[in-house]
């Protein structure tokens, strides 16, 4: 697909993000899953990147050349190199994280490239698989695959050891299976981490016991299509409101740029 070239604000219609929050919330995913995959250099373009996607939650217009001097003046001289960029590019690509579109100007000569970041797939409703059963009787009535499709899960005593037993069981009563309970937990991890928790296993236990509560109140009172990511997105709220308290207790006003915190605590991640 080819796009002409113009200011960034002609290409919201492609942005996936309802604003800069969500847009962080899904980046922070994707880096939880697919950060090592970069390269320290990688993950320096990575982040100038997401800098420029940030006028237009996920959409960015930049030239490389443009990206590379930021980096090179941020760094004070240690910049990386146009290879090493177009590098971490193809990986974002082919791991999912963005999609890039060429665009050309009026003359029809090439302008830069537009990139498109996208949701994190498991924060979407999982896709229902069509399931076609054979129609011919010379075939057998059950096969391997029909049988691996209607395996039992394994229920909450095959839970990893690693997620705290309070935790797996409070869950089990609404998600009996191991692999709901090990997910959630994920994401409990995922949310510690990105508020830099993740040592503090007893708040962050206590933490997670309380948004899960708070997710099962909303989903008993009205209809939560995806479960996880609302307990995610109330863990980061959570974790978010005490920062503020710390904050306000040290002494620093109580005042607060909600979106602008959260793109920091991302970047300085990175």
């Amino acid at each position: 697909m080819s796009l002409k070239s113009g200011s960034i604000e002609q290409f919201k219609r492609f942005s996936q993000f309802k604003d800069i929050h969500e847009y962080n919330v899904h980046l922070e995913m994707w880096l939880a899953v697919a950060k090592e995959k970069f390269t320290r250099s990688e993950l320096v373009g990575l982040k100038r990147l997401t800098r420029f996607a940030a006028k237009v939650p996920g959409i960015a217009n930049a030239k490389i050349a443009t990206m590379l001097k930021a980096i090179h003046e941020e760094y004070e001289g240690n910049g990386i190199s146009r290879s090493t960029f177009k590098r971490m590019i193809q990986k974002a690509m082919e791991i999912g994280i963005l999609t890039v579109n060429e665009t050309e100007r009026k003359n029809g000569s090439q302008s830069s490239n537009l990139y498109i970041f996208q949701r994190f797939a498991s924060l979407e409703p999982p896709k229902r698989e069509k399931v076609n059963h054979p129609q011919t009787s010379n075939l057998p009535k059950t096969t391997t695959k029909y049988k691996k499709c209607n395996e039992p899960l394994l229920d909450h005593t095959y839970t990893s050891d690693k997620v705290p037993k309070p935790f797996v069981e409070l869950v089990k009563i609404y998600f009996s299976d191991a692999k709901s309970i090990e997910e959630f937990w994920r994401m409990t991890l995922i949310a510690a981490y990105r508020n830099n928790r993740e040592n503090e296993k007893e708040v962050v236990l206590e933490m997670a016991i309380l948004a899960f509560k708070q997710m099962i109140r909303k989903l008993k009172m009205g209809n939560i299509s995806k479960p996880i990511a609302y307990y995610y997105g109330i863990l980061i709220k959570k974790w978010e409101q005490q920062y503020f308290e710390e904050l306000y207790e040290m002494g620093f006003p109580a005042e607060s740029n909600t979106e602008l915190a959260f793109y920091i605590g991302w970047m300085d991640g990175l």
